[in-house]
């Protein structure tokens, strides 16, 4: 019974198909615009947490200043200085890095050629708290820090741009005034979310940096990578005790330097783009319920138009029933139908938009899944009053109906 209804459903929906091509399109651009919106924000977030994963693992960033609030810039009064990398690495436990770095960006010279470049000058434990290895030759040990040597690392982006694909371990670059070897390749990162190229970097010892580059002792940036497992909140509240305690803080004042935890950041940021796919999923649902309208009108002149046809067979012996159960299926089978096709358009758009924007395909089965229900029961629930309206008809008046 079921069966042969579906069957006449398909039937009438061939028998008009231009008419119910452009009824089902409402549904198709609904459940399309959702599908869509819905993996592009599940792709942003993946990459949001990517990039922030690529700084280090459970990794906290100390600096100087209070951190800039809203309007204005990050004040700086004092800067990091050694004795409070000391303190941390005494002082704090569940970490396994605790790294000094200062950064600047610096013209780099290779025989003709020279770019803009980011220089960090930092320590030994700097690879570990940032979670960056090296992919060729090797990096700088605690005798080179100690004695300032004229060693560097060189990300990608300035190895192609200096060398290409040719041989680069031994050779020498200049660094603003700084003659150093280029003693390993630190392993590619790519992109950052916001767009800056993370292998167009200069690595060199912090000693170095200081005395040849920046030209003070001045510490820019402490990072503080959490053991796996640790609490980065109960280890950043020790941080800023034992930061407290360093720099001679009196009770009541306010912190002269700040602390964020980029696992914080990542959640934060991966919950705010979460609830923008939320807002622009809801905005494009609204599409299926116009969808569902125009399922519904067509229906009640789908009705009016096999009047006479209803009436034939209630006067046959059909059951209201029957006639309820045929308009029924014939919506929710138009509804479904639109369900689907969206479903394939939605992927494909969020396929060629993931590849333009750089960010992974990460399709919701369970979304999909309620798309495809979610369409069904709107042929349902719009088809029901025009549905109803047919199994009603007096079959005497449908008879007479021309």
């Amino acid at each position: 019974m079921l069966l042969e209804t579906i069957k006449l459903a398909i039937r009438s929906v061939r028998r008009n198909a231009l008419r119910s091509f452009l009824t089902l399109l409402g549904i198709v651009i609904g459940v399309a615009a959702v599908i869509a919106m819905i993996t592009i924000g599940n792709g942003t977030t993946a990459k949001v947490k990517a990039d922030i994963a690529k700084l280090g693992s459970n990794l906290l960033v100390v600096r100087a200043g209070d951190g800039g609030r809203p309007g204005g810039p990050r004040s700086v009064d004092r800067p990091l200085e050694e004795k409070e990398v000391r303190a941390l690495e005494r002082g704090l436990t569940n970490v396994t890095a605790v790294s000094a770095a200062s950064q600047q960006t610096v013209r780099v010279v290779y025989g003709t050629a020279s770019m803009p470049v980011s220089v960090t000058g930092a320590d030994t434990q700097f690879l570990d708290a940032r979670n960056w290895a090296v992919a060729e030759g090797r990096s700088y040990n605690e005798q080179e820090v100690n004695g300032g040597a004229g060693v560097c690392l060189i990300g990608t982006t300035v190895r192609n741009e200096f060398f290409g694909g040719g041989e680069f371990l031994g050779d020498r670059i200049r660094v603003g005034r700084l003659s150093c070897q280029v003693i390993g390749l630190l392993e590619s990162k790519g992109f950052s979310g916001f767009g800056q190229d993370q292998d167009n970097v200069v690595f060199m010892p912090l000693t170095t940096f200081q005395r040849r580059i920046s030209g003070n002792r001045d510490i820019e940036t402490i990072y503080v990578s959490a053991a796996e497992g640790a609490s980065t909140s109960a280890v950043q509240a020790d941080i800023e005790q034992i930061m407290r305690e360093s720099r001679n803080i009196a009770p009541g004042r306010e912190d002269d330097f700040n602390v964020r935890d980029m696992t914080q950041i990542a959640d934060t940021m991966a919950s705010t783009t979460t609830v923008m796919t939320g807002m622009l999923g809801a905005l494009a649902g609204v599409s299926l319920l116009v969808g569902g309208i125009g399922i519904m009108n067509i229906m009640l002149v789908s009705v009016t138009e096999r009047t006479r046809e209803i009436g034939i067979r209630l006067a046959i012996g059909a059951h209201e029933k029957h006639i309820l159960i045929q308009f029924l299926v014939e919506a929710t089978v138009l509804s479904l139908l639109g369900g689907i096709i969206g479903i394939l358009l939605g992927l494909s758009i969020a396929v060629a938009a993931t590849y333009s924007l750089a960010i992974p395909f990460s399709p919701s089965i369970s979304i999909i899944m309620l798309a495809v229900g979610f369409s069904a029961l709107i042929g349902m629930v719009f088809g029901f009053f025009p549905a109803l309206r047919g199994a009603r008809l007096d079959p005497i008046e449908a008879l007479r109906h021309e």
